[in-house]
């Protein structure tokens, strides 16, 4: 039995997409437009994400479809939680592993009850910087496109809110987290901000966004599974 009817579509859906490792959001975007269409005999069709993910995480993705995309404001306000891996040690210009590794530093000082004492500094509000890497425009332009010619730009900083924070792993130079945070917030920024913290240097070396909301990615489908549900 089919999940979705042409009427569903067209009256509106919020679909649950699992993001696969190296799409971009617009590539999943793009892949489940062209299946309701094709699907369906439709020319057009109204559709967007609440909320980008990068290329190197997977996971939760809400894709408003039909009526559903005036709510797509409403969906990117809700908190956000990711469960990723920062390495300790190195860094890179992305501040994850989109580029190669720029710098190394020593870990040999850091130790378990370090790195929870520096949790208390990455929760409630706070100040960070958004990646040179990022998709964000400055004078009409994405911030990468500045950084992959090179050139040098300012980058306001902003306040972000991190709800909780916590380690569940930790086998050196890796830590294992959880985090619960505000719309807006770079959990590259914070892997390298974190790195600081501890007198050395970090990268996001893997992420995947576990919720949005009350919506988990548990019960998620990936654009393929999704198309044939349609």
């Amino acid at each position: 039995m089919a999940l979705y009817t042409k009427d569903e579509i067209l009256n509106g859906q919020l679909l649950l997409v699992d993001k696969p490792l190296h799409w971009t959001s617009f590539q999943a975007v793009n892949a489940i437009k062209w299946d309701i269409r094709k699907k369906f005999d439709l020319k057009k069709i109204k559709i967007g994400h609440a909320g980008t993910l990068d290329p190197l995480a997977s996971g939760l993705l809400l894709i408003c479809v039909g009526k559903f995309t005036k709510k797509i404001n409403e969906f990117q306000g809700l908190p956000k939680e990711y469960k990723g891996i920062i390495t300790l040690g190195s860094t890179t210009p992305s501040y994850d592993l989109e580029t190669e590794i720029d710098k190394t530093f020593s870990t040999n000082h850091i130790t378990k009850e370090k790195v929870l004492d520096t949790l208390s500094e990455f929760t409630g509000v706070i100040t960070q910087k958004p990646p040179i890497f990022s998709a964000l425009k400055k004078d009409g332009k994405r911030l990468y496109e500045y950084a992959r010619k090179g050139e040098q730009i300012e980058i306001k900083s902003r306040n972000v809110e991190v709800f909780e924070f916590e380690i569940i792993g930790f086998q050196l130079p890796n830590i294992e987290f959880r985090i619960l945070c505000s719309k807006g917030t770079y959990i590259r920024s914070i892997a390298h901000d974190f790195g600081k913290a501890l007198n050395s240097g970090a990268h996001l070396s893997a992420l995947r966004r576990t919720k949005i909301g009350d919506y988990n990615v548990n019960i998620a489908m990936t654009p393929k599974a999704i198309k044939e549900k349609l």
